[in-house]
């Protein structure tokens, strides 16, 4: 007897450490699940709730007691429709639903996933659901696109400006020419006005030949002509100009033309010279027939950026040379724009056409030209790459359709 009461109290003693042991384990699961910022909901295979976790009681307000045992249906917004069927088919994607509160209005969008839940033989015994709130993150998201555009919209801008500083520079050598030569018109204007007084006041004939010689109206009247054609010159200048800004328009509107890609790369690398004092040597390899599909602003801007970049990389040589290629085959027209620069850090290469990514110092650049131009080559289906030089230098690759 005294040796079965002695087994009874061992027994005991160990029951006592496994029921303590098992407790100790259940506070650690509620600690945790407590603990767990997205929600979770167990049902059975009718779909009844089992538990809950204090993130899901927090969202619907509804005390625990008034959960458990009822349908996950019955706590969903009407406008979502019955889950029912979503368990009954087992798991699947991700579904965004509304939960009802306790007031009577609809939680947030919540994004639910479900599970199966498995009893001790692995055999199903319901479903797990679990899932985020989505506002906070769609807010995010939100903002965060609101400032990616406004930083595109401020990559335009400086594009814009660099332009405007282009334009001013290409229009400032005919407006001075134009300047200059109506000056001296003013000037033969006075000295015709002169000379007729001196004939319709009655001079004699020795007077008239007098005032001519003075005046130089023989030479007056030999350089008017070149002085007119050269005002008539500067003026069509400045309209060319204004013509090709038109062409180079950077809206999206209109169908894709041909576009005479020598001309074309020939005006970027004059757009992106202006307004820098450059001493490198730029050459331009570019064949006349060289030609590719697209809308000639885009294409315009994504050569400027690429020229720009490469001069800003051989900047401080003095031996900066920056080289602009092209070539085609049946198919694609392809131009390289290369320097003999530093070069693109290997690590830096699977980046360089990641939004915001710049190696430019803090307020040189804001890392979205070559984002920016990288979408433009693939909208009209082509490709932009960029890699190092064997002998130095980056060299960036744009690949367009030619038809």
């Amino acid at each position: 007897m005294e040796e079965v009461y002695s087994d009874l109290i061992s027994y005991e003693v160990e029951l006592e450490e496994k029921n303590s042991a098992l407790e100790e384990a259940q506070r650690f699961i509620t600690s945790v699940l407590s603990s767990v910022s997205d929600i979770l909901v167990v049902c059975d295979q009718r779909g009844a709730i089992q538990q809950v976790n204090l993130a899901f009681l927090r969202l619907t307000d509804i005390a625990e007691v008034d959960l458990l045992g009822q349908p996950v249906d019955d706590l969903l917004a009407e406008e979502v429709g019955p889950l029912s069927y979503w368990l009954e088919a087992g798991p699947g994607n991700d579904r965004e639903v509304r939960f009802k509160l306790r007031d009577g209005g609809v939680s947030e969008p919540v994004a639910l996933t479900c599970a199966t839940l498995l009893d001790h033989r692995g055999l199903p015994a319901g479903m797990v659901l679990t899932g985020r709130p989505v506002g906070e993150l769609r807010r995010a998201y939100e903002a965060l696109k609101r400032a990616q555009a406004q930083l595109v919209q401020q990559e335009k801008m400086a594009s814009l400006g660099r332009l405007i500083a282009g334009v001013a520079h290409e229009l400032n050598n005919p407006i001075s020419f134009i300047v200059g030569n109506v000056h001296v018109l003013s000037k033969y204007r006075e000295r015709l006005e002169t000379y007729l007084a001196a004939v319709h006041g009655g001079a004699s004939a020795a007077e008239r030949e007098a005032a001519r010689g003075t005046l130089r109206i023989d030479a007056m009247m030999d350089d008017l002509p070149d002085l007119i054609e050269g005002t008539r010159e500067g003026a069509q200048r400045v309209a060319d100009i204004v013509k090709s800004l038109k062409r180079l328009s950077f809206s999206d509107a209109g169908a894709a033309q041909p576009v005479p890609l020598a001309e074309l790369t020939r005006k970027a690398v004059q757009w992106a010279v202006k307004g820098r004092n450059s001493a490198s040597t730029i050459v331009q390899e570019i064949p006349d027939d060289l030609e590719a599909l697209g809308r000639a602003g885009q294409i315009h801007q994504v050569l400027v950026n690429l020229v720009e970049n490469a001069l800003d990389a051989v900047a401080d040589l003095p031996t900066g040379r920056v080289e602009v290629r092209g070539q085609q085959t049946k198919a694609m027209a392809v131009i390289e724009v290369a320097d003999n620069g530093s070069g693109i850090a290997e690590a830096d290469l699977s980046k360089v056409f990641d939004p915001f990514f710049t190696t430019k110092p803090v307020g040189q650049g804001t890392g979205l030209g070559l984002w920016i131009s990288y979408g433009i080559v693939r909208d009209h289906g082509g490709m932009l790459e960029a890699e190092n030089r064997p002998g130095g230098g980056a060299l960036f690759r744009m690949t367009l359709p030619r038809d």
